[in-house]
């Protein structure tokens, strides 16, 4: 069981930059286990993956339309995963949500979630 807690949303200019946080409750051999996941929802859409890593941190993926401006990474040590968001443009406005997974998936089914955290990007 791996429980998830979100920081760092807000509200922020389009072209600013903002910093998400995802807190994991599972101890540090276990966190390595998982992959991690960036999904967010913005309203009347549905869930939309926006970047994994891997366990080790070696690999992530990203969507199409945040590749170059974000960038996911993660510190075993800390049992913490970040999304470093840049250039950021209203259509990223979302609840953006922690996820967890034992597999490395590039679709939104995830087995364990965090709460969400707003983002909203004004033009």
């Amino acid at each position: 069981q791996v429980q998830l807690v979100e920081s760092g949303g807000g509200l922020v200019q389009a072209g600013g930059s903002l910093r998400l946080s995802c807190a994991a409750s599972a101890s540090a051999r276990t966190f390595s286990s998982y992959a991690m996941a960036w999904v967010r929802q913005a309203p009347g859409k549905e869930r939309e993956l926006v970047a994994v890593i891997s366990g080790s941190g070696r690999s992530t993926t990203y969507t199409d339309s945040v590749k170059g401006r974000f960038t996911m990474s993660r510190d075993n040590a800390k049992n913490t995963v970040y999304l470093q968001m840049g250039s950021l443009k209203p259509e990223d406005t979302a609840v953006y949500y922690c996820a967890a997974d034992l597999a490395y998936k590039t679709s939104s089914r995830y087995a364990y979630w965090g709460q969400g955290t707003q983002v909203t990007v004004s033009s």
